[in-house]
């Protein structure tokens, strides 16, 4: 995975901004945990400035976009974090367990460096898809169910998990997949794309952005999906998990 963001973490600072709703929502999940260590950090949205912060990523293109002032990094992976036991506060991973080849273990690694709480932003593949996945791009969802870990999972790993809703607000600034639901021309766009993993690892994206951009313009997208355009927020199966650190 390191490769892939390689490649395609060149336009994540232009395309893929924090929105202060998620980022608020996360702050709120780590509670009072004065000290975070953020794994799969990326280019470091969503790490709290409230707080010490250590960030763990494995691209050194995504190392090279984190702003000025932003947390300390650690090129690592997270199937072996380089910290004590319970060296901070909290683990938290943001849309990046998914990419994870040794998930098990590197979740077993966020509850080792943790002594209070483990935060996962995921996606729950029993969500029901919607209209992006659903009728234009069924292999997304598709791939998407097989490397998300269900909540099961989760609580396989890390014990008591409490999971929380993560509704995505229509004007949402960070362009990750389902970002953009009630704004469809977005999808036409090559660069918002390129900021998407799951579309780099489509066969042939073509025959779905032909359909999509015929529907947009004969209207046929507003006729079946008008009705989403009145909603201000959509819960499009994205989750907060938020595991309790139990130690011997």
């Amino acid at each position: 995975m390191t490769h892939l963001y390689d490649a395609i973490g060149v336009t994540y600072r232009e395309y893929r901004r924090p929105d202060a709703r998620i980022a608020g929502a996360i702050t709120r999940a780590l509670g009072d945990a004065r000290t975070a260590v953020n794994v799969g950090a990326g280019a470091g949205a969503y790490e709290p400035r409230d707080r010490s912060v250590v960030a763990v990523e494995p691209s050194l293109t995504m190392i090279r976009q984190r702003p000025e002032g932003s947390a300390p990094v650690v090129q690592a992976s997270a199937r072996q974090l380089p910290f004590r036991d319970g060296t901070f506060a909290a683990a938290l991973a943001v849309l990046t367990v998914h990419h994870w080849p040794e998930r098990a273990q590197s979740l077993t690694e966020l509850a080792r460096v943790a002594h209070d709480r483990v935060v996962v932003v995921t996606w729950d593949p029993s969500s029901v898809a919607f209209w992006l996945t659903d009728e234009y791009f069924p292999e997304i969802v598709a791939i998407d169910r097989r490397i998300f870990p269900t909540m099961e999972e989760l609580r396989q790993t890390l014990g008591r998990v409490e999971v929380q809703r993560l509704p995505i607000p229509h004007d949402c600034s960070d362009g990750f997949l389902g970002a953009y639901w009630r704004r469809p021309r977005a999808y036409l766009d090559a660069g918002v794309r390129s900021a998407i993993s799951t579309f780099t690892k489509l066969r042939d994206s073509e025959p779905g952005l032909v359909r999509l951009r015929k529907d947009i313009e004969d209207g046929t997208w507003e006729r079946r999906y008008g009705h989403i355009l009145n909603e201000g927020e959509l819960d499009l199966g994205y989750r907060i998990a938020i595991a309790s650190v139990e130690r011997a």
